[in-house]
Formats: structure tokens, C-alpha cells, sequence
């Protein structure tokens, strides 16, 4: 896999929401959904609002393969579960930092859903 050029991790940090395509298993992508982005050093992480329940979450985890469309980058990309609980506290801080302006009612799920974090990586 290739790493993010430092362009594109700066175009997408930038942007307010990614719009996120998961691969199906039978190879069609998802219809693309906004959800909000961080990032952490050299990498990018989303996570569910609707926790695990969250449908676009269980097709990338399911296959984890997709398609990502943000701050003019068009990407494809893996998904990689992160279990590192260090990897989620920062997550958790750039989820209040950079959203933090739309209050806890919309912070606070995103940083209670550390469990459906995903990495993403360019394919």
C-alpha cells in the first residue's frame, strides 16, 4: 500500500466530511455516505455515529474495501480495525478538536464510538 502524499492528508484533515463508499461483497460500492474524518500524524481515521449499528460500518468491516471522496482527493482504500487503545485517545482528541464546534450532542457519540474505528489506507 502506498502512503498518503502529504497533499492529500492535508485536503481531506481540512475538510469538514469524507464521503465514504464501502465495497460490497459482491463488488458494487455502497452509496457514498458523509461522515466525519481526523487525522493523527501521517494517518486517517473515521468512526461510526451509530456505533457498530451503523451500516456503512458493517459493510467496510465486512470487507474491509472501499472507496473515500474527499477535499477533492478520490481514493481507494483498505479499512484496518484499530484495537490500540493510545491510537483511540488521540482519535478521540481530534474528534474534539477539529468538531468540537457542533457540541456534545454530536462529539460526544462519535468519541464513544472508539470501538468502530477505522484506519484508512490508500490502495
Amino acid at each position: 500500500m502506498n502512503p498518503w502524499t502529504r497533499d492529500e492528508l492535508e485536503r481531506i484533515a481540512e475538510a469538514d466530511e469524507l464521503e465514504m463508499a464501502p465495497l460490497r461483497r459482491d463488488g458494487t460500492l455502497r452509496a457514498p455516505v458523509p461522515i466525519w474524518v481526523v487525522r493523527d500524524g501521517d494517518d486517517l481515521y473515521v468512526r461510526s455515529f451509530r456505533g457498530a449499528a451503523g451500516g456503512w460500518w458493517r459493510t467496510a468491516v465486512a470487507t474491509h474495501a472501499g472507496h473515500v471522496r474527499s477535499g477533492g482527493v478520490d481514493k481507494d482504500v483498505t479499512f484496518a480495525e484499530v484495537p490500540d487503545p493510545g491510537i483511540n485517545d488521540r482519535v478521540d482528541a481530534a474528534y474534539r478538536s477539529k468538531y468540537g464546534r457542533f457540541g456534545g450532542a454530536y462529539v460526544d457519540p462519535m468519541v464513544a464510538a472508539r470501538g468502530t474505528t477505522l484506519r484508512l489506507l490508500p490502495r
